[in-house]
């Protein structure tokens, strides 16, 4: 079972597309596996974008991801990762085409609503960064055989 770290940005939260975002994973079938809201710190921030440190917008990602809270989540299914980034869309939410997260919700490259982990190790990597180990829930759903 592949899980995937899914961020919802502080202007997700702070425009009220939180509930309106997990119901478009949990409709695709992936499985909640870990759930919070978090105030990220700047060192938090710098850990998370530290492969675009020394870009020249890496301190507008970090000013922004510090700016408000941010729910962190952890999500799991066959292909997570790659569902999760299909069901965003592009980064540039003026690309991303209608009925993507992004191409329904956002207009901005920075502010584009919502982070997706982009390979399996990556993931792992980032869902140790924001989670625990026992903040993560494992559990066979009873709809399972039906969703994959």
């Amino acid at each position: 079972m592949q899980r995937t770290l899914i961020l919802l940005k502080p202007d997700g939260v702070q425009r009220r597309l939180v509930g309106t975002i997990i119901e478009r994973l949990e409709r695709k079938g992936l499985r909640l596996a870990g759930l919070k809201m978090v105030q990220a710190t700047p060192e938090l921030a710098a850990r998370h974008y530290a492969v675009h440190q020394g870009k020249p917008f890496y301190d507008s990602l970090l000013q922004f991801l510090t700016s408000g809270p941010t729910v962190a989540m952890v999500w799991e299914g066959r292909e997570a990762v790659a569902v999760a980034r299909a069901l965003m869309g592009p980064t540039d939410g003026t690309k991303a085409p209608p009925g993507t997260i992004r191409g329904d919700f956002a207009l901005s490259v920075q502010n584009n609503l919502i982070h997706g982990s982009d390979s399996p190790e990556t993931a792992a990597a980032e869902i140790a960064l924001w989670f625990r180990p026992d903040e993560l829930v494992e559990y066979q759903p009873v709809d399972a055989g039906w969703i994959g």
